[in-house]
């Protein structure tokens, strides 16, 4: 891709300026083509102009610094692992009824993704495949919003589903709220999770999952051991819980799409890693019923 005339100028411009040592000319025009979208390449006598990169690239979420303010009180994060066109299309949907910032962790190739970088929309790309826990981590530590809203990409907004969420959390009586959850079943010792829809629960799931940062990164945030995304929402939401923090499912104008990320991968891949997640869910949870929601 060949450098417009006028920044190609711009970069003579630079190059004629370093040539007389006038290095505060030359650092101006360096931003100049920089904020125009290409970065300047100093070679021996000349020099190379390449499209600037629209995102940072890092090989570990553990090299990720943070790339969203607290400018913004609520942020919405994603973590991409494929299906970008899903990744897409929730972007217009929650551009069609909200200004919150976005941000993704895109794990592999961006894609498509690229595109939509704009001042709302923040992309970093992680070239090593980390596994979702960790990449959940990675976003609670590097978004600066009290508030972050971990949200799958199948999940499309019908309609400002932002304002209530933000009504409930500053109140401060709960240190998440969501669209979808429910109670565990003492019943069945654990081994499932009844939606009775909205109300206090003790878990939520990660189609919307709305916490306040400090709260979550206090009770110790996602297991680093969750490879895949099924079932350790509910090992985070049970950590919250632990930590005395109380959890609310509402009614949103959300929807889902076909969830890709659990029916277009390979079955032996989701069922092994979601037995492995709800393992310690039963290790380290089963049978502390006082950590759990009043029955309903």
């Amino acid at each position: 891709m060949s450098a417009p005339e006028e920044i190609r100028k711009l970069g003579q411009e630079r190059q004629a300026a370093r040539v007389a040592k006038d290095f505060a000319r030359a650092d101006q025009l360096r931003d100049e083509i920089a904020a125009a979208g290409w970065e300047v390449v100093d070679l021996s006598g000349s020099f190379e102009l390449r499209p600037k990169a629209r995102h940072a690239t890092f090989e570990s979420v553990r090299l990720l610094k943070p790339f969203v303010s607290d400018e913004s009180e609520i942020c919405i994060a994603m973590i991409v692992t494929g299906f970008q066109d899903d990744v897409v299309t929730a972007i217009k949907s929650i551009h069609k009824f909200s200004d919150v910032p976005i941000a993704l962790i895109c794990i592999g190739d961006v894609g498509v993704l690229e595109k939509e970088i704009d001042t709302k929309l923040f992309l970093v790309q992680i070239t090593d495949d980390c596994g979702w826990g960790a990449a959940a981590n990675a976003l609670l530590r590097n978004v600066l919003t009290k508030y972050v809203v971990i949200m799958d990409p199948s999940t499309q907004f019908v309609g400002d589903a932002i304002t209530p969420v933000l009504d409930e959390l500053r109140l401060g009586q709960y240190a998440a709220v969501g669209w979808r959850g429910g109670l565990v079943n003492v019943e069945d010792d654990w081994r499932s999770v009844a939606d009775k829809g909205a109300g206090e629960v003790d878990v939520l799931f990660s189609y919307f999952l709305a916490l306040d940062r400090e709260s979550a990164l206090e009770a110790g945030g996602f297991s680093s051991r969750a490879i895949y995304y099924r079932n350790a929402d509910i090992e985070f939401s049970l950590k919250l819980r632990h930590a005395n923090g109380r959890l609310l499912q509402m009614d949103l104008p959300l929807e889902q799409d076909r969830h890709h990320g659990y029916h277009d991968v390979d079955p032996a891949f989701r069922e092994t890693q979601s037995k492995k997640n709800y393992d310690r869910i039963l290790e380290r949870f089963r049978g502390k019923n006082a950590i759990l929601s009043p029955r309903r």
